[in-house]
């Protein structure tokens, strides 16, 4: 009877070693996926930042070639600049937001 019981234990521990082992690889597996989750994040985030800065620059640089006026809205270049301006109004609101929730 003694070593029934030692044999129904020492399988019952086996697997259940067998199960934690099992369990730690999975868990491992979801960290190494979880931390190249975060790095994909922080390149669109940066590259993101890039190109908000590149638009704005743009922008900056249509305003300085039309500092007279000459663009009328309703041309191309115009609906350009209105379409860039909306641009990035839409890109600092969203930047502006993620500043103030940090």
């Amino acid at each position: 009877m003694v070593i029934l019981t030692i044999l129904i234990l020492s399988s019952v521990s086996a697997y259940l070693g067998y199960r934690v082992w099992y369990l730690a690889g999975v868990l491992a597996d979801q960290q190494d996926e979880f931390i190249g989750y975060s790095e994909y994040i922080e390149m669109l985030e940066s590259t993101n930042r890039y190109m908000y800065d590149r638009i704005t620059k743009s922008y900056d640089a249509m305003q300085q070639i039309d500092r007279l006026g000459a663009f009328e809205q309703d041309d191309e270049a115009g609906t350009t600049f209105q379409l860039l301006n909306q641009v990035i109004q839409e890109l600092k609101d969203q930047f502006d937001g993620e500043e103030e929730k940090k």
